[in-house]
């Protein structure tokens, strides 16, 4: 867990710090990228929502491990999206992205609120303040989906 954490500090500052030109020398690398931070996020994402809906054991511990790693990831796949990258690779993205970006950045704004409501909810340590912050974390994502992303 240590590693992981360590991995998300470093992969956040390289992309708080680089200008996202620079971080991908072709497209495929920026799609890539992105993929795998949206994985990896959706799978400790995954980890919480089995515990919100009573799939797995409550455990406050790593529930706030899991929201934790959310919270970061939710930073990382924005700058991935840069001019360019709709096109290369197996991407997913809908034109949306590009054509309304200012829609596009409020729904990458707004997961990032999400998250770190989620990661500050999970740290309470109850089952309940997890469900809650759950819920409206996973409206958010829904909702990108829906708009963002094809089927």
């Amino acid at each position: 867990m240590k590693a992981i954490a360590a991995f998300v500090l470093a992969a956040s500052v390289a992309a708080l710090v680089t200008p996202a030109v620079a971080q991908f020398a072709k497209p495929e690398d920026a799609i890539k990228y992105r993929q795998s931070a949206m994985t990896v996020m959706g799978t400790h994402f995954a980890r919480l929502g089995a515990m919100a809906n009573g799939k797995t054991a409550f455990d406050a511990r790593q529930a706030a491990g899991n929201a934790v790693i959310v919270e970061s990831l939710s930073k990382l796949p924005w700058a991935a999206f840069g001019e360019g990258t709709d096109k290369g690779g197996n991407t997913k993205a809908l034109p949306d992205v590009w054509k309304d970006s200012a829609k596009f950045k409020e729904s990458a704004d707004k997961l990032v609120a999400e998250a770190t409501k989620l990661s500050a909810a999970a740290k309470v340590g109850t089952l309940d303040s997890l469900k809650v912050a759950f819920g409206s974390a996973a409206n958010t994502c829904k909702g990108c989906h829906d708009n963002f992303r094809a089927k």
